[in-house]
């Protein structure tokens, strides 16, 4: 008889979540004294001002410190700062939006938009906007990334060779407000796929991602800015959570806004419950430009042609298949070998996320063309159409 495991959870599943456990951690207050460098302390998120801090980063000793006081709030405390006064000088910022203001309106007219988790329609966005800004205006985005704040703050939560992502989220005056949520890598999976990658997993995935973003405007709180729950990253079992009513209405309760001025900074943990605030102004079009900076381990040891081999499997696992000499669990464990299975990286004006959190997965394709019984052709013109998705 197998005996029941009584230690630590193993998998994370939203029947077992308990609010009084997410209440309790939220209800802590975040003591001025564990913050040396803050300018101040709002609602428990503490205030940095890099006009002043600007020079530390310049000394490694201070610099370092800097960094370990960062870290420490990003993990184990209140989980968000907000850098004032990241960017000195803020043109890079304004040449920047407009460069993007011309991307917006040349996509427009050939991309469809979408979004996570907000209606497509109410905000516009552009993926990749690193990558674009880079290519349409190179002088610009040396300004803007040029930028020693951004570079500490990234390095004291994922370490060095991060790899940089932005997307543009611009809303509109009455746009709406997004729904709580956690952010990538978890956050972006389905209740039902998250709930099958072990606990353990769950404490890792926060650790792989910084969530950041910068103010391209002054963005007092009525223009919506994030909307943010100190201490809400500490709840280990928050990806199995935080799409239950019960989370995202005591979330609506107790989160935070802080007004941003234009050149700031905010960063936080991705388990964060956090969420973007509704745009009830008449006149400001809140612009941010979202980084989603990736940790350096974030990949295999070895290139893989996956495209390749599901190719040259698919006729095998068809005939397989049709012999009766492939079952159900040995299909999954050959696939699993075999193809791609997550969405990630990918390129998000051809491969949007419409109808959901994320797009196809080459093995999630493999799967459909056996259930679909597809010629070996079909399948591999899907697989090249898959990879012309997602290519950069």
């Amino acid at each position: 008889m197998t005996k029941e495991f009584r230690g630590d959870p193993a998998w994370f599943r939203p029947e077992d979540c308990r609010l009084a456990d997410l209440e309790t951690l939220i209800g802590r207050s975040l003591d001025p004294a564990t913050v040396p460098h803050a300018a101040d302390v709002v609602r428990n998120i503490p205030i940095y001002d890099m006009s002043g801090l600007r020079t530390a980063l310049n000394d490694a000793a201070k610099r370092q410190a800097l960094m370990a006081e960062w870290a420490h709030v990003l993990r184990r405390s209140a989980g968000v700062i907000v850098l004032k006064r990241a960017y000195a000088d803020t043109s890079p910022l304004d040449e920047a939006t407009d460069v993007y203001a011309r991307i917006i309106a040349a996509e427009k007219e050939t991309v469809q938009a979408a979004d996570h988790f907000a209606a497509a329609g109410k905000n516009d966005r552009v993926w990749n906007s690193l990558q674009k800004l880079c290519e349409a205006a190179p002088g610009v985005f040396l300004r803007y990334f040029a930028n020693p704040v951004l570079d500490a703050a990234c390095e004291a939560w994922l370490g060095p060779n991060y790899q940089m992502t932005a997307q543009v989220n611009l809303v509109h005056p009455g746009g709406g407000a997004q729904q709580a949520h956690r952010d990538y890598h978890l956050g972006f999976q389905t209740a039902e796929i998250s709930a099958t990658y072990p606990a353990h997993v769950h404490d890792l995935s926060p650790v792989m991602t910084l969530q950041g973003a910068v103010a391209h405007c002054d963005m007092p709180v009525e223009s919506g800015p994030t909307k943010l729950l100190p201490f809400s990253q500490l709840y280990r079992a928050g990806y199995a959570a935080w799409r239950l009513p019960e989370f995202r209405a005591l979330f609506e309760d107790r989160y935070v806004q802080l007004p941003l001025d234009k050149g700031d900074a905010v960063f936080f943990n991705p388990a964060l419950f956090h969420a973007a605030g509704a745009n009830h102004s008449t006149d400001i079009e809140r612009f941010v430009n979202l980084l989603q900076v990736s940790s350096a381990f974030g990949r295999a040891m070895e290139t893989v042609n996956r495209r390749a081999m599901c190719a040259t499997l698919y006729p095998h696992v068809q005939a397989a298949r049709a012999e009766g000499s492939l079952p159900d669990d040995a299909l999954k464990a050959l696939v699993a070998a075999t193809a791609e299975g997550y969405s990630f990286p990918t390129n998000l004006d051809r491969d949007p996320p419409v109808g959901g959190l994320a797009p196809e997965t080459q093995a999630a394709l493999f799967h459909r063309a056996l259930s679909e019984n597809l010629a070996p052709g079909s399948f591999v013109a899907e697989l090249d159409a898959l990879a012309a998705r997602q290519s950069a």
